[in-house]
């Protein structure tokens, strides 16, 4: 998998967790994907920041709460923008929420935290000099993010204005009704650096217009498993089942047990301090 050196606006490129004990959960995600951890903070400032590491790449960031603040409700999905500001006017113009104003973060980029018109909490990015996670797609790192609702024709319209984000269903071979969100023209930014790669999701059956997705859609019923609008992380893995065993023995639950889809084998489990995650091992139908 080619390094990430930057992404377009509208492409999620980034992934944080704010927990309150930093140790905890620098052992867990330390311990199941194999992640190294560098401090951004200050010695001796109230809080903590860190960029985890694979192979000295950054994968996603973990931090602790400032003084008298929550934590943050699992993880955040940050999408790149060029104008955090701009586009926090757009979402609340849109119906939306801004739960954290445009801030600085120094040698980071700017960054706000809102909610879609259903409450699914997602961030909007500005890079400065983080231009987003520079490994995704490789075992232990980020996989993809998608977006769980009730309301499929309110988030179209929604995400449509903010990003410019067009959908597309697909069968997943779960029962599920998923698809994906794109990013027109994000393909060819990734074909630049990596002219086969439309060759190979053709090779493994992916949906049209795959290269352009930039996350996925699932229709909830209201009242599910969990409730509510909400994003979710979903994190690559060589073997899904003895993923979930590690992650156990770390000391997280199993929420949704491995399953099989046409082109994954999957399951979630919670952290021990309550953060969901995804695990997915890649089996394209070409595998068979």
């Amino acid at each position: 998998m080619l390094d990430r050196t930057g992404y377009p606006p509208g492409v999620p490129c980034w992934i944080d967790l704010v927990q309150p004990d930093h140790d905890a959960t620098a052992a867990f995600y330390g311990g199941l994907f194999g992640w190294d951890f560098e401090v951004r903070t200050p010695e001796g400032a109230p809080f903590t920041y860190a960029y985890a590491r694979i192979d000295g790449k950054t994968v996603a960031g973990v931090g602790t709460p400032p003084p008298g603040e929550e934590s943050p409700a699992g993880w955040i999905s940050y999408v790149g923008v060029e104008s955090a500001d701009r586009t926090a006017a757009v979402i609340e113009a849109n119906g939306g929420r801004i739960l954290s104003p445009p801030a600085d973060i120094p040698g980071a980029g700017r960054v706000a935290v809102g909610a879609d018109p259903d409450g699914a909490v997602f961030g909007v990015w500005q890079p400065a000099e983080n231009r987003g996670a520079e490994l995704v797609n490789a075992f232990g790192a980020w996989n993809f993010s998608g977006l769980h609702t009730a309301t499929p024709d309110r988030a179209e319209t929604f995400y449509g204005a903010v990003f410019g984000w067009v959908f597309n269903p697909f069968d997943m071979g779960d029962g599920q009704q998923t698809g994906i969100w794109r990013v027109l023209g994000y393909g060819d930014f990734l074909a630049a650096r990596d002219p086969e790669i439309r060759e190979r999701q053709a090779e493994d059956q992916a949906p049209d217009g795959f290269s352009d997705a930039v996350a996925t859609m699932q229709v909830d019923e209201a009242g599910g498993a969990r409730a509510g609008a909400h994003w979710d992380i979903t994190f690559a893995v060589e073997d899904a089942d003895a993923a979930v065993a590690r992650a156990v023995e770390l000391g997280a639950t199993v929420v949704t047990p491995p399953f099989d889809t046409t082109y994954t084998r999957q399951a979630v489990v919670r952290d021990p301090q309550g953060a969901e995650i995804g695990l997915s091992q890649y089996r394209p139908p070409s595998a068979d």
